[in-house]
């Protein structure tokens, strides 16, 4: 199964690029879909409203509250693991 990670993204944020090599490393290990949104579009100013991160980015795994600011890798492979009840290679 496939994890849709959404990330709500702004002009300047020091924690993206952050962001984006944890999910593109993780993506070697599980089946992930990621997408950014600006947070100037519609979509983003949606998710803002409706999760009031204090920080960006927002990340949202299959449109649920993640995290926001610096992503904790091991947050996101906990819930990968219990999704696909198995240890990647080389673990």
């Amino acid at each position: 199964m496939t994890t849709r990670i959404t990330i709500v993204t702004t002009p300047v944020c020091h924690f993206q690029e952050e962001v984006r090599q944890t999910l593109e490393a993780l993506a070697r290990d599980y089946p992930l879909e990621v997408r950014e949104v600006p947070v100037d579009s519609p979509e983003g100013h949606a998710l803002v409203n409706a999760h009031r991160p204090a920080m960006m980015p927002l990340v949202l795994a299959d449109d649920v509250y993640l995290s926001e600011g610096p992503l904790a890798r091991q947050s996101l492979e906990g819930l990968l693991l219990a999704r696909h009840e198995t240890v990647p290679a080389g673990r």
